[in-house]
Order: structure tokens, then C-alpha cells, then sequence
């Protein structure tokens, strides 16, 4: 009898339960693809890095998950064109290429100037260090443009590497270039964990850069920039 005349409070229960599982099955989902470029994105990171762990804790306030796939920097753009993704990131403004739109800032990167312990090179301005050094740089990345000038005014200076991890072991070995730019964090990041000892900075911060979502352009991307927007308001 007691079961009878709790059936209409666990019917409510039933339906409420169904109700909830309805209403999570429907929260939006955002899928984006990324490269290892740690502490910023990484995929062997607990929370896949810090701008990731940002723009997620950002997403989830407005019952939004963020799903991410990792690839080398170059495929991860190559992949963001298909509607499996709704764009890459981070990325630098200069690295949002076409068919893509750049977000507001979500975090900031820094680009500055790495050498080995007792290397005689110094610091005065970018067009001098390409004219009297070799440069590493990362032959993926879209380096701001003042930058992309010295590389085009000094070729024969700028020596490129196709990754972080052969860049900082470029430079360690002292015979491939003087100087590298790349943000100093990651540099050191990779230096520690590949037990890299001869590595330092001789410039932290050169620019500050903006670290955008880069969003495939499209119809169904259109209420996600905006919502975002919002957001980083």
C-alpha cells in the first residue's frame, strides 16, 4: 500500500531525473584544436595548460564544455577548417589566417630574446640583432610583423627550427644561432623538462601578444563569437 501512495512522488522523481539528463544532454559543446605549447596548451598537462584551464573555467560559467585536440601546430590549423572544430587556439593575431576571425584577447604570451650561458650576445633592437646574430625562430609561427621584416632583411641570419623542443636544442648546442625568439616561458618549460641547463633570457618581453581564439568563419560560428565577446568583455 505505501508504494502505491508514494507512486506519484516518484513518478515526479522519474520525470525530473529524465528532465535533468534531457537538459545536460543538450549543453553546447565547443571543439578546438591546439598544439603543445606548454605551460600555455599542452596535452600531457592535467588541466592542458593555462590558457586552456582559462578559457575552459571561462566557458563553464555559461554551461559550455571545451573539448580539446592536440596536433602540430600547422596541421592544428589545417584541421580547424572543417566543421569538426570551431577554430584553434591560442594563437597570435598574426597567426589568425584567412577564413578565420580573431577573438579578444583570452590570455597573454610574451615574445622575447633566449641565448646560452656565456654567449656574448646583447640586446638593442630587433633590426641589430638580426644584422649582427643568427636568429632561431619557429619556421610554423607568424611572427609579428617588425619582426617579419629583419627576417626578410637578414635571410641569411635567420635559421629556423620546425618546433620548440629543436629550437631550445638548437640553441643549447651554441653552434646553430646566438639568439632565439620565441616566448620565454615556453623555452624554459621545454629546457627543464628535457634537463636543458644553459639556457637564459636575455630579453623577458620584446612585445606582449594577445592570445586569441582563431574562429572558423561561418553561420554556426556566428552566436559563439558573439557570446564570447560578451564574455572577455
Amino acid at each position: 500500500m505505501m508504494i502505491f501512495k508514494r507512486l506519484p512522488e516518484l513518478l515526479f522523481i522519474m520525470v525530473f531525473v529524465v528532465f535533468l539528463s534531457a537538459e545536460n544532454s543538450k549543453a553546447e559543446t565547443w571543439k578546438i584544436t591546439s598544439l603543445d605549447w606548454q605551460p600555455y596548451s599542452g596535452s600531457d598537462m592535467a588541466n592542458q595548460g593555462e590558457s586552456i584551464n582559462k578559457l575552459r573555467e571561462l566557458l563553464k560559467k555559461e554551461g559550455i564544455e571545451l573539448v580539446v585536440d592536440f596536433y602540430p601546430w600547422a596541421r592544428a590549423q589545417k584541421m580547424a577548417k572543417t566543421k569538426d572544430y570551431i577554430g584553434y587556439f591560442p594563437a597570435w593575431p598574426e597567426e589568425v589566417k584567412e577564413g578565420f576571425i580573431a577573438s579578444l584577447p583570452v590570455d597573454w604570451s610574451h615574445i622575447g630574446v633566449m641565448t646560452y650561458s656565456g654567449s656574448n650576445a646583447t640586446w638593442e633592437s630587433i633590426d641589430k640583432m638580426f644584422a649582427n646574430y643568427r636568429v632561431g625562430i619557429i619556421d610554423t609561427y607568424a611572427y609579428p610583423q617588425d619582426i617579419a621584416d629583419a627576417m626578410k632583411k637578414y635571410p641569411h641570419n635567420t635559421k629556423s627550427a620546425p618546433d620548440e623542443l629543436s629550437l631550445v636544442k638548437m640553441l643549447s648546442s651554441t653552434s646553430r644561432f646566438e639568439v632565439a625568439l620565441t616566448d620565454p616561458n615556453v623555452m624554459l618549460y621545454f629546457a627543464k623538462k628535457n634537463n636543458i641547463n644553459n639556457i637564459q633570457v636575455l630579453n623577458q618581453n620584446i612585445q606582449k601578444k594577445e592570445l586569441v581564439i582563431s574562429f572558423r568563419q561561418g553561420e554556426d560560428n556566428i552566436k559563439r563569437i558573439e557570446l564570447l565577446q560578451k564574455i572577455l568583455k
